[in-house]
């Protein structure tokens, strides 16, 4: 067998961008090269992955269990996450020290505050699914802004001494890595797209496409009523929304704006085909890691529509080029774009095309041949 390479996942219980992409690194991996393979899992033991993972990958789950934290009262929390995290850092230090790996990636979550100190002789890689304007940002309500603006100050503080001393620390885009000033170990790496398509979309049915969970930080509600001012101009176009989680807000928000032409879908893992039943694709988050969704939806032609949000879209997209950045959070100058693309045809699919090839840089075969020469250099 090749490297020892140890994978720290959480959970891949629900569909959500950072466990996609880490399982698809994962069973890249598992395929095309020699390197045994391991996960560690975090979450119920019990449950059912969402997430299809190679046979030949070795696993444990330790059962922590974190996300119980979530619906806890504050006091509460604070007194579990302590004895979960004495647990975790207690387990996770037996297994090392048991499989001896040559690499150990974090994915900087709660390891990241002893992985360092672990003294198994493996590497230590972070790779970060957050961009730095919201990673560990204190939002205590009961608190006064100065309060939580010095909470975050120590909880980053403590986290860039800590990332300092990985053997190297992965960012998800060029505008995000100029955040993390003063960090000798940082490298970018693109995430992947999972495939490349081989048919595309023709951009003439009367559909756009949003994709995301169905969270605060997607920005569906931004969408509602950017929808709202297009749906008066273009009665004809209809909006399909895809993600995981609850969305009874969000179809109760557009019933009370009278919006009308939205479809609230749940998670497909046939995102592709839908993506090629629309006609351009539209993302209104007010923040990302680096919006993959962007990258998949060009891969099938799509002309797209980003807020200029932190981190990632500007990477991506060459605004009038494959697609269209707007002003972060703006709601009229987002339905303008939207019905820009909309009324003219030709640039639609003008653009579509441009984005297709620009997608290619994305694929699997030029992104995961990055992780392994990083991997091998490590262990030269």
């Amino acid at each position: 067998m090749g490297k020892k390479i140890v994978y720290v996942v959480g959970g891949l219980l629900s569909p959500n961008g950072m466990s996609q992409v880490l399982s698809q690194k994962i069973n890249y991996l598992a395929e095309y090269t020699d390197y045994e393979l391991y996960m560690i899992l975090t979450e119920k033991a019990e449950m059912p992955w969402y997430y299809k993972i190679s046979s030949k990958v070795k696993y444990v789950n330790f059962n922590i269990n974190f996300d119980e934290l979530d619906t806890m009262p504050l006091l509460k929390k604070i007194w579990n996450y302590r004895k979960k995290q004495k647990k975790y850092k207690g387990m996770f230090t037996d297994y090392l020290m048991s499989i001896r790996p040559d690499i150990t990636v974090s994915t900087c979550r709660r390891e990241i505050n002893f992985i360092n100190d672990i003294k198994d002789g493996s590497k230590k890689v972070g790779e970060i699914h957050f961009n730095k304007s919201i990673y560990r940002k204190a939002k205590f309500s009961f608190l006064p802004p100065f309060i939580n603006k010095l909470i975050s100050h120590f909880w980053i503080k403590s986290f860039i001494i800590q990332v300092n001393k990985l053997d190297k620390f992965i960012v998800l885009s060029d505008e995000d890595s100029k955040q993390w000033k003063g960090l000798n170990n940082i490298n970018v790496i693109n995430n992947p797209i999972k495939q490349i398509p081989k048919e595309y979309s023709s951009c003439k049915n009367k559909r756009a496409i949003a994709v995301g969970r169905y969270t605060w930080q997607k920005g569906f509600d931004l969408l509602i009523d950017a929808w709202k001012i297009v749906e008066k101009k273009h009665s004809d176009w209809f909006l399909d929304i895809y993600g995981g989680g609850q969305n009874d807000y969000f179809v109760d928000y557009a019933k009370i704006n009278g919006v009308e032409n939205i479809k609230f879908n749940n998670a497909t893992e046939d995102i592709y085909s839908k993506y090629k039943e629309s006609s351009l694709f539209i993302m209104s988050s007010r923040y990302e890691g680096f919006g993959l969704v962007l990258a998949e939806a060009m891969s099938c032609g799509l002309p797209v529509i980003s807020f200029d949000c932190p981190c990632g879209p500007k990477d991506i997209i060459e605004d009038g080029v494959n697609g269209l950045l707007t002003k972060e959070g703006n709601i009229k100058i987002l339905a303008e774009k939207i019905c820009y693309l909309i009324e003219n045809e030709d640039k639609r699919i003008e653009m579509g095309s441009k984005a297709k090839v620009s997608a290619l840089r994305f694929k699997e075969g030029s992104i995961m041949p990055i992780w392994i020469k990083l991997f091998n250099d490590l262990t030269l």
